[in-house]
């Protein structure tokens, strides 16, 4: 209210208009005119110009610090760009999914030239960039670009130094597994087909994140609200206080294992989503015969009858992570406080529990593939599918890891490409703007939407396997026990096979069976 004297609490309200200290502890008068929020218990000023002071705070803070100034004046000189740059990474996404579609065959070879291609080329501009400013003469340099000057050459020898580790390291795996490259062509061409017949999947990302978003914002009211729950009571200097008290001040561990359990949940519904389309292409002997969408049927039959399997699937995930964060918080607080055993045995439980974080996220979404074939519940799908995985560990070794490395690599050529024009781009500017931050958005931006789009060609590659070795279980091609797979996926388990027989690895012996499909699996 406008003239009241709000001071601090270390005042006693006797003392405001005596005490030497209220000149220090109370504000200026007269304080502005504030009007109670509708919610969470707090005052708002009314006029806008307090707003507006604050504002001008923040900017005299931005502008006092020169190192943070440097950089937000580098994103805001760049801020075309940036845009422009982020842009490119959605347009180069798009188009290596075009080419994973239409031309999967040679999309291998053509992935692992580029990438040899980019790295050394990014690689070798960097150093020769770097080269160039050094040997560049200083004296020409006024005072106010001289420290912009220092940044850029630091920065340009860190990227170096970074992308030659980077390549090396690349290189090396490559190299051992370049014999294993070529057996994921007809995997790639199997999975093109699939977004073929179902283009809609390119889009699951966006919803998947739609409903996080709108989650989360859901999330934050309610913490909000919890913050200004409970019974308003006087304390000892006369002030009002809200106390939380009884069952009520317990909300706020349900409110957090909500938020992980949800989140989880809404991304299982994806791969559930996800699995169930692409079963439906796979088990599908006509592909004419195909629903008109087979991604909105597969949404209806989540709804219908597998949200307990997600429910559970997302939970079991939430009891490993939050062990995990809560020994990560732990160590963060006992930083350089406990000894180096006690540090040793914490950073080897959290280590073991992410591994097994995981492995159980990689067996749900084989079980949920599992219940979209079967109509089993979660834990006989979950055991279907781990005797599948074993069974065939040597092909999910060669299949999963080389195709999973192959879509990595994809992501690699998308930031690398984007880095490399980012950096052509933000050269130009270097005299006057720092531009180790923008590059940094740009490439955190382009690896976000590589992912967003690759994701889901990888899920679609693991859920492909997982129907291929159910297929190869039950039907021999002989008549009445048909395959239901591509004969260019047939084709890459013969040439699997006989790479490993060639390698010595031999094979797998039969384990029992799984329960048959449901009847109705062939069309659904």
């Amino acid at each position: 209210m406008n003239g009241s004297a709000l001071c601090s609490y270390n005042l006693k309200p006797s003392e405001y208009t005596t005490s030497s200290k209220a000149s220090v502890l109370c504000p200026k008068l007269p304080v502005p005119a504030s009007a109670p929020i509708p919610f969470f218990h707090r005052c708002a000023p009314v006029n806008i110009s307090c707003y507006a002071k604050f504002a001008e705070a923040l900017i005299t803070f931005v502008s006092d610090n020169s190192v943070l100034h440097r950089l937000i004046s580098g994103v805001m000189t760049s801020k075309e760009t940036i845009l422009g740059l982020c842009l490119l990474s959605l347009v180069l996404s798009m188009i290596l999914m075009v080419i994973i579609r239409y031309i999967s065959r040679v999309l291998v070879w053509i992935v692992t030239i580029l990438v040899i291609l980019g790295s050394l080329g990014g690689t070798g501009v960097l150093w020769w960039l770097y080269a160039k400013q050094r040997k560049s003469p200083k004296e020409t340099v006024i005072p106010e670009q001289l420290q912009i000057a220092e940044d850029n050459l630091r920065a340009l020898l860190i990227y170096a130094i970074s992308a030659t580790v980077f390549t090396v390291i690349l290189f090396l795996i490559m190299l051992v597994m370049r014999k294993r490259v070529a057996l994921t062509i007809a995997l790639f061409h199997v999975a093109g087909k699939v977004f073929i017949h179902l283009p809609l999947l390119v889009f699951q990302p966006f919803w998947t994140f739609f409903a996080l978003v709108l989650f989360w914002v859901y999330w934050i009211m309610t913490l909000l609200f919890l913050g200004t729950t409970g019974s308003a009571v006087q304390n000892d200097q006369g002030f009002v206080e809200f106390r939380v008290s009884g069952p009520l001040q317990y909300v706020w561990w349900y409110h957090v294992v909500g938020l992980i359990w949800i989140s989880e949940f809404i991304l299982a519904c994806q791969q559930m989503t996800v699995a169930g389309a692409v079963v439906t292409y796979y088990f599908t002997r006509d592909k004419r015969n195909l629903p008109f969408t087979p991604i909105l049927a597969s949404v209806n039959r989540l709804i219908r009858y597998h949200l307990g399997t997600v429910a559970k699937g997302s939970f079991i995930i939430t009891l490993v992570k939050i062990p995990r964060m809560i020994l990560m918080y732990m160590h963060s607080q006992l930083k350089g406080k406990e000894n180096a055993c006690a540090r040793c045995v914490l950073k080897s439980c959290i280590c073991c529990l992410w591994c097994l974080e995981k492995c159980l996220n990689y067996l749900n979404q084989n079980a949920y593939t599992a219940t979209a074939i079967n109509s089993t519940n979660f834990c006989t799908s979950a055991k279907d599918a781990f005797v599948i995985l074993v069974e065939n560990a040597l092909r999910v070794a060669a299949i999963n890891t080389v195709g999973d490395f192959m879509l990595f690599l994809g992501k690699v050529l998308i930031v690398c490409s984007t880095g490399l024009a980012g950096i052509m781009l933000l050269n130009y500017q270097q005299d006057y703007t720092v531009w180790v931050l923008p590059l940094i958005i740009v490439c955190l931006f382009a690896f976000l939407v590589a992912h967003c789009f690759l994701s889901i060609y990888e899920m679609v590659v693991d859920v492909l396997f997982l129907c291929f070795a159910i297929d190869t279980k039950y039907n021999d091609g002989s008549p009445g026990r048909e395959f239901y797979m591509d004969k260019v996926l047939m084709e890459f388990v013969e040439n699997s096979r006989k790479a490993m027989k060639e390698a010595g690895k031999g094979g797998v012996a039969d384990a029992r069976e799984l329960k048959p499909m449901a009847s109705g699996a062939s069309s659904a």
